[in-house]
């Protein structure tokens, strides 16, 4: 597995468990890297897709919801809907992944961890994103800039 890969993986364990748990984030993220050994930037890089995802996870699930009305959120597997969130999150607000390497490794993760139907399914849900990729930026540009100014609450 790439180092890249590796630390979407992380973070998207971090961001299952936190969905799931409730666990405080801080915590299960350092209990995530004491078990997987990455280099300095792909620890930065996991952390960024962890706390960047988390505080915009409920607009994320409502812009997948509105532009994506066929798979109602609330059908949707704990795991693929963080996998969905994360390549969301990198190609409409972080903007240094190109969307089709965002679209590729959420179905390799995917075809880790989800069932055999997810990668269809998350290829299916991340095309469809992409299709408002820029609408969807500035949606999420707007409302990441007003989580940050509020101190991410």
């Amino acid at each position: 597995m790439k180092s890249r890969t590796r630390a979407r993986s992380i973070a998207l364990q971090a961001l299952y468990e936190i969905d799931l748990t409730n666990h405080p984030p801080a915590e299960v993220f350092d209990s995530r890297m004491e078990e997987i050994a990455l280099s300095k930037d792909h620890a930065e890089f996991a952390r960024q897709i962890l706390f960047g995802v988390l505080p915009l996870r409920h607009e994320l699930d409502e812009l997948i919801g509105r532009y994506a009305p066929e798979w109602p959120l609330d059908q949707i597997a704990a795991i693929d809907r963080n996998i969905l969130r994360m390549a969301f999150w990198e190609f409409a607000v972080q903007r240094e992944t190109p969307i089709k390497v965002a679209i590729n490794e959420a179905v390799e993760l995917a075809k880790l961890y989800g069932s055999d139907s997810a990668p269809r399914f998350v290829n299916g849900v991340l095309g469809t994103l992409a299709d408002h990729e820029h609408e969807l930026q500035d949606i999420l540009k707007n409302k990441a800039e007003r989580v940050a100014l509020s101190g991410g609450s």
